[in-house]
């Protein structure tokens, strides 16, 4: 288990994370310490703890958002997949109806030819 500290509102925590992780939470510590210095200018010495609390939920409100965002975007993708696999039934189906007119096309040419194959020539004098 690594060991890394990060700063947050001028304040060094030790924490422990795996191995290979500690870049990670290093950025991800410098990203809600932006959230503590924002509110802290915002609001002044309010306390750390509410201050925390305070990040933290706007932290949540910003996940909740994307949350959302994802699922409206999972709905997207699936309703092109259900689009996309209506048109490839679509498609095929008209292959289809183009196969059995072109089977029946040469049907009717191969019956021509054999018509015009079994007239009898005419005499020339």
């Amino acid at each position: 288990m690594a060991q890394v500290t990060v700063m947050i509102d001028g304040k060094a925590y030790r924490m422990a994370c795996e191995a290979g992780q500690e870049d990670h939470l290093t950025d991800l510590a410098t990203r809600f310490d932006r959230y503590v210095g924002h509110l802290k200018s915002q609001f002044g010495e309010i306390g750390d703890l509410r201050l925390t609390v305070m990040a933290g939920i706007m932290v949540m409100d910003e996940l909740s958002e994307l949350n959302r965002k994802i699922e409206r975007l999972e709905g997207e993708v699936a309703s092109l997949s259900r689009n996309r696999d209506g048109m490839a039934e679509h498609k095929a189906k008209s292959d289809e109806i183009v196969a059995v007119a072109i089977g029946d096309l040469a049907d009717r040419l191969n019956g021509i030819t054999e018509k015009l194959l079994a007239r009898p020539k005419p005499a020339t004098h």
